[in-house]
């Protein structure tokens, strides 16, 4: 094949998962609705199970429910039918994962499944098949099609369980609220993670990397902080160095537009009064909060005088080096 044919050829395996999909999508109804209700309603654990490549996306779903704060665990069917069914209770919900709904491993797990008391539900082609019948909830994909030569290959067919599986998972995320610092407590091996579970005063900037300027300065004298600090803002302080206030680059920019002679104006004239603070012990997880529920990013670290000690601001707590400071 030349290299033309070859990128022809990933092009239209593409193509086939993606026309997968998007039937998919056109056709998800009321099962996944209620699926994502049970998830929601669950008092015990989701226990996934899948054989071979099912098996695999089943470990991601597991990955990605455990993620957003989802008790979970994969269960493979072979060690269920030697003893570790025992992992299962009447409050679990068991996801089975089957293309085909007539995977052996997984129907002769069902039974003892129903017993136990615990929900089933299923991702699989039609609920007609034997495990879809088997279910409380069975998702339905519909016919697949394998995107290989022969038809027979698990390709689309895993591709879509993973994505239902991702939408489960992430539309649950979003009833259940789970946000960027619950995230970051299931995460805290990342670095998002470490960076939100250290203290304020672990990445808090200080000293003469904080912007300064007095409140009875002209201005222009705050902009040339903001340049030389390159911090996108300043704070204001009194002359005891007591924090009043903060001006950023939106404020200026919100005078230009207004046609404003920035020349004539005090810092005092524009600066926001009273900016958030937050203490130095407190999580960084918690200036994220604050962050997210005022619509900012960036906080004042002061002592008990009100005296400026700090600031920390997204950039800080997200590791990135471009940002922009809004009150």
């Amino acid at each position: 094949m030349s290299k033309k044919e070859i990128i022809e050829s990933g092009k239209k395996i593409i193509e086939i998962e993606c026309e997968n999909l998007n039937r998919v999508k056109e056709n998800l109804g009321e099962s996944f609705a209620e699926a994502v209700e049970e998830f929601k309603n669950c008092k015990g654990k989701v226990i996934v199970t899948g054989m071979g490549k099912s098996g695999i996306i089943g470990r991601k779903i597991v990955g990605t429910l455990a993620s957003i704060g989802v008790s979970s665990i994969f269960l493979h069917p072979g060690d269920a039918v030697h003893g570790d069914l025992g992992v299962v209770s009447k409050n679990d919900i068991v996801l089975l994962i089957s293309n085909s709904g007539e995977t052996d491993e997984l129907i002769r797990i069902v039974p003892s499944i129903k017993k136990i008391g615990a929900k089933i539900i299923s991702i699989t082609a039609t609920k007609n098949s034997t495990l879809g019948q088997y279910s409380d909830i069975a998702i339905e994909t519909g016919e697949i099609k394998e995107a290989d030569t022969f038809g027979i290959i698990p390709s689309s067919s895993t591709t879509t369980a993973l994505v239902i599986g991702d939408a489960l998972a992430l539309t649950l995320m979003n009833i259940k609220n789970v946000q960027k610092q619950d995230f970051a407590f299931f995460h805290p091996g990342g670095n998002l993670g470490r960076r939100l579970m250290l203290r304020v005063k672990d990445i808090m900037q200080t000293g003469n990397n904080i912007p300064i300027v007095f409140e009875d300065e002209f201005l222009i004298d705050g902009i040339k902080e903001i340049n030389r600090k390159n911090l996108g803002f300043t704070l204001a302080v009194d002359r005891n160095r007591k924090l009043k206030g903060i001006i950023t680059d939106g404020d200026i920019r919100r005078l230009i537009a207004k046609g404003e002679v920035l020349e004539n104006l005090k810092v005092k004239d524009v600066m926001t009064k009273n900016p958030k603070t937050i203490d130095e012990e407190s999580l960084a997880v918690k200036a994220m909060e604050i962050m997210e529920k005022y619509e900012i990013t960036c906080l004042a670290i002061v002592d008990k005088d009100k005296i400026p000690k700090g600031i920390i601001h997204l950039h800080d707590l997200l590791g990135k080096k471009e940002f922009r400071i809004e009150y």
